[in-house]
């Protein structure tokens, strides 16, 4: 496996079909866990430690960004009453492809793509469009892969049901839970 890619992941559930899949077309995954929207802390730990044993399961590395919910509320300041899928969840979106782009930069990697869209409940033109915009701003590619297709979802189930990993009941964010 020569060349390197950025993912960025929302969750563990979400992860394990798009890490199998990146090492199945060649790359060496490297996982990027940014994610201050997740509320409360302890929700964001349990979400940690199911990603760290899914990355150890792939033998992938897992970076894993400072949590700093106040990043994540700064950004969507004036947002907060959007509905889910509406604004709020596009500036989230945006916030993390951008902090993965970044760091994939920083340490010279030119691949980024994300988990998130793996999700039936998630957008994948918007993301891509998402992650294109940022692609273009940053000089760094992002490589839009619909994992939903072939039974994706279906796929990262059951991995996580295989290695027993935490399962969240909401996206992540104190609105989600209203």
């Amino acid at each position: 496996m020569g060349k390197k890619i950025i993912l960025h992941a929302c969750c563990a559930i979400c992860s394990g079909y798009p890490i199998s899949y990146l090492q199945d077309m060649g790359y060496q995954v490297c996982v990027y866990f940014y994610n201050p929207n997740i509320y409360p802390s302890e929700e964001y730990q349990k979400r940690l430690e199911a990603q760290r044993t899914l990355c150890e399961h792939f033998g992938c590395e897992l970076v894993e960004a400072e949590y700093n919910p106040d990043d994540y509320y700064d950004f969507v300041k004036g947002f907060e009453n959007e509905p889910e899928k509406g604004l709020r969840c596009d500036k989230c979106f945006e916030l993390r492809l951008r902090k993965t782009a970044e760091y994939a930069k920083s340490i010279g990697i030119d691949k980024f793509t994300t988990s998130i869209v793996i999700s039936p409940h998630k957008n994948f033109v918007k993301l891509t469009s998402i992650g294109e915009k940022i692609a273009q701003e940053t000089g760094i590619q992002y490589l839009a892969v619909d994992f939903k297709k072939k039974d994706g979802f279906l796929k990262t189930n059951k991995i996580s049901k295989e290695l027993n990993l935490y399962r969240q009941h909401y996206c992540g964010c104190k609105f989600a839970l209203r």
